[in-house]
């Protein structure tokens, strides 16, 4: 039976590879393309997008913006956002970067602007440099060493590009921010994750009603998401620390390194240590402790 309209969570997955921080793709559509359906969602990555051909808007945070040729749109995690794209030709390069690596960057020296959504135009003499960038970019792969240094270039010409007046909408009363303080705790401290009655006094609510809300709007429980955002972190520090397993395990909060590698095996198909192993040979650098 399908899930009723209301009742389908408006997190879209968005699933990076095991390690990795960044995943860039090209989209090309051709006249023939539709009209996008609005959608709000929102996805535990940052996404920068880099438009070519486009003609719609963008809406994030409250605001509704009017997207043009050469326009850059940025949203950081967990932040609602939609795409109205109108029929006709259109293309952009999407780079999609992980919760904490994003988190971070946006507090480099710079780039402070990347704690909220915006939308931005680039000038004349900025316009090159960020098609230039963009064209490289999307002819990497996205495991090239050069990738992560093109990301962060591009991220600081899309701060410093002019912003794009947005248009202020009606508040939303059931808005994710009712839901936020449990996810930055989280990511603050994702070894001393806080329980499902805990994040509910962060925020204010009710354990049943946050726990409610926060499937529905979310699509796992509390206890899964935990999960799943440790698992992620630990694949990253397997793949670029030469910390041992069983360190990693404990730094990120599960209780016993087999546990660790019961729940790592059954999320990506591997254990910890050939997970490591098939990553050192895949880069070509020396093997890790177990």
């Amino acid at each position: 039976m399908p899930v009723p309209y209301l009742e389908r969570p408006i997190c879209e997955p968005v699933e990076l590879r095991p390690g990795a921080r960044i995943r860039v793709e090209r989209v090309v559509q051709g006249g023939e393309a539709a009209a996008s359906a609005p959608f709000p969602h929102f996805h535990d990555v940052h996404e920068l997008v880099l438009f070519g051909a486009v003609s719609g808007t963008f809406t994030a945070e409250g605001r509704r913006y009017a997207l043009a040729p050469g326009g850059i749109a940025f949203v950081p995690s967990m932040r609602r956002h939609d795409f109205a794209l109108a029929p006709g030709p259109r293309d952009w390069l999407l780079v999609q970067i992980d919760a904490v690596a994003g988190e971070t960057l946006a507090h480099a020296p710079g780039l402070e602007r990347l704690a909220h959504a915006f939308c931005a135009l680039p000038d004349a003499s900025q316009h090159g440099r960020v098609a230039m960038l963009a064209e490289w970019l999307g002819g990497l792969g996205n495991d090239d060493p050069l990738t992560q240094p093109l990301v962060e270039l591009l991220l600081h010409a899309a701060v410093r590009a002019p912003a794009v007046a947005g248009e202020t909408l009606p508040a939303d009363a059931d808005d994710l921010e009712r839901l936020r303080p449990a996810i930055e705790r989280l990511r603050r401290d994702p070894a001393h994750a806080p329980s499902a009655e805990q994040a509910a006094a962060l925020c204010a609510l009710s354990p049943a009603y946050f726990s409610r809300r926060f499937k529905r709007q979310v699509g796992l429980a509390w206890s899964d998401y935990v999960r799943t955002h440790r698992l992620h972190l630990a694949s990253q520090r397997l793949r670029d620390s030469d910390r041992s397993i069983a360190a990693i395990a404990e730094s990120l909060g599960f209780s016993t390194p087999s546990h660790f590698g019961e729940l790592f095996h059954r999320r990506f198909g591997t254990t910890p240590a050939a997970y490591r192993r098939a990553e050192h040979v895949r880069r070509g650098v020396p093997d890790a402790p177990a």
